[in-house]
């Protein structure tokens, strides 16, 4: 089966996946990797660690650590006018 890798930006925070996952193909890989990002983006919102800037990016490595495929997430928020922040 083959191994991938799932290394982690957030914002400048990086962190490289040692050890990697054997997934039974590419799709298989993808659709990991696009829950791993929404479950980040998810936990991000709920802590109010950013509700907007640092964007989310994992790029994912074949066992030879060639990439395979970049799955980023960003979230922008545009306030209209001056309305207060906490209503």
């Amino acid at each position: 089966m083959p191994r991938f890798y799932f290394d982690l930006f957030l914002g400048s925070d990086f962190t490289r996946d040692e050890v990697g996952s054997e997934i039974g193909s590419l799709r298989a890989a993808e659709i990991e990797v696009m829950r791993t990002a929404a479950d980040l983006t998810w936990d991000r919102l709920l802590k109010m660690q950013s509700a907007a800037s640092d964007d989310i990016r994992i790029e994912v490595t074949d066992e030879h650590r060639q990439p395979v495929l970049t799955v980023t997430v960003s979230v922008q928020v545009e306030r209209a006018g001056l309305m207060p922040l906490d209503m």
